[in-house]
């Protein structure tokens, strides 16, 4: 068994909001995998003494340590749990009410010696790739369908001296409907918002490795459409995952790049886990 996994901050004047964590037991037998994308929040009140690093470090701590020592519960038993845990750490001193407390999108998986159980709440990707090349992407994509067409436009169609103000008006619109019906979920300090999150297995026979990509490193596919999730994954296991965070920052140097809405530069983390009877 094999792991390799790479974080890199947007930029050098902040801290990395991600989180990425493997365990690979010594006994060769089964394993986890933790990648959570922690939330950037608009300037402003968050309710919250505490950084987003700083709550991504400890939820991805508990959802490791559950992973493995209570192989009796469920994933989504696991992510309430381990939210629960993590807002006893600052309930006393924080309004965990606040619709911009910390929080974070979760990529989690766990294998033994004969499946694999996932689980992907938001925005962050996993992949689920075959000994034989084929690719399965796990998506939670209702970011992708929120009703904020004509937000959008406003946005993309303003005059320079308006655009601050279209974009302030979008991020509020989507603040709306963060952990609300019709909208997205995200773990934060409600720890029903589990029973959101997308889950499944997949029998370990003839399966070679997961992938858990933040969407700084999906930008690759989703943004800048170098290939889909097929070609990625085959980057990723042909030249490895500093090679696709590179190839990212690239495009995002780029001319292009600059003119994509959004930041220029996000947080990207890429976990690549061989699973047993796998190979290269």
């Amino acid at each position: 068994m094999r792991a390799e996994l790479v974080t890199e901050p947007g930029g050098s004047d902040r801290a990395d909001e991600d989180f990425t964590c493997v365990s690979l037991p010594a006994s060769g037998q089964g394993g986890c995998l933790v990648l959570l994308d922690g939330v950037t929040p608009p300037e402003g009140a968050t309710g919250c003494a505490h950084s987003v690093p700083w709550y991504v470090s400890r939820l991805g701590g508990a959802l490791n340590e559950l992973s493995v020592s209570r192989p009796d519960l469920t994933l989504r038993e696991i992510l309430a749990l381990s939210i629960r845990r993590t807002a006893e750490l600052h309930r006393a001193t924080c309004d965990l009410s606040h619709p911009r407390t910390p929080q974070a999108t979760v990529v989690l998986a766990r294998w033994d010696g004969t499946r694999a159980e996932h689980l992907v709440l938001s925005d962050s990707v996993l992949l689920l790739v075959g000994q034989d090349g084929a690719v399965r992407a796990v998506l939670d994509d209702r970011l992708d369908h929120l009703p904020l067409a004509a937000e959008r436009a406003a946005v993309r169609d303003a005059a320079d001296g308006e655009r601050a103000a279209a974009r302030a008006a979008y991020v509020s619109a989507v603040e709306s409907l963060r952990n609300a019906e019709g909208g997205f979920f995200t773990a934060a300090a409600d720890p029903d918002v589990a029973a959101r999150a997308v889950t499944g297995e997949t029998p370990l026979t003839g399966l070679h490795c997961l992938i858990a990509l933040s969407d700084g490193a999906t930008r690759w596919t989703e943004r800048f459409h170098q290939g889909d999730w097929t070609a990625l994954a085959t980057l990723l296991r042909n030249r490895g995952p500093r090679a696709l965070l590179a190839e990212v920052r690239r495009l995002e140097r780029s001319p292009e790049g600059g003119a994509k809405r959004g930041k220029r530069h996000d947080d990207a983390s890429v976990i690549l886990a061989e699973v047993a009877g796998g190979g290269r």
